[in-house]
């Protein structure tokens, strides 16, 4: 039997990067023999946008949560599935967080052997060189930060 060593946290908010990030987490963490933690952050929306009609009344949170984490798991079990055998033998948990996605990976990733996460998620602009969230990351998180890209670079093809 072979021991778990290690954790391997890594973002996701359902977006071709944050697919990719999760594919490159979990070959990662069976090659180490390490557990994998999913993490998506979700904000919760602002009062004033649902007391001006901006948006729907929301969920409460409890139910807001339920509803990412639902989301993430089946993004989780398709990824999972796609990637083949050697994933399913990754202990894995999914959790979803109310906070600002950079802060709550970050927090996550406290002590993790690394922390994986897409180029660009949702909230990208195009032709930034790396996301906010990404780049946030990379600037404050303890461990390593392994950066992932959907698609080669233009160059790459």
């Amino acid at each position: 039997m072979n021991a778990t060593r290690g954790r391997i946290v890594v973002g996701v908010d359902g977006s071709a990067e944050s697919r990719a990030a999760l594919g490159y987490a979990v070959r990662d963490a069976a090659r180490r023999s390490a557990r994998m933690e999913v993490v998506s952050a979700f904000d919760l929306p602002p009062y004033w946008a649902v007391a001006y009609g901006m948006r729907e009344p929301a969920e409460s949170p409890e139910e807001l949560r339920e509803a990412f984490l639902k989301e993430t798991q089946q993004l989780v079990d398709a990824v999972v599935a796609d990637v083949g055998p050697p994933a399913g033998s990754v202990p894995t948990t999914v959790a979803a967080v109310a906070g600002h996605p950079a802060q709550v990976l970050v927090d996550a990733a406290e002590g993790a052997d690394a922390l994986v996460i897409g180029h660009r998620g949702h909230g990208g602009f195009p032709g930034l060189a790396l996301g906010s969230v990404a780049l946030q990351c990379v600037q404050h998180a303890t461990c390593p930060v392994v950066v992932v890209r959907a698609q080669p670079l233009p160059e790459e093809r």
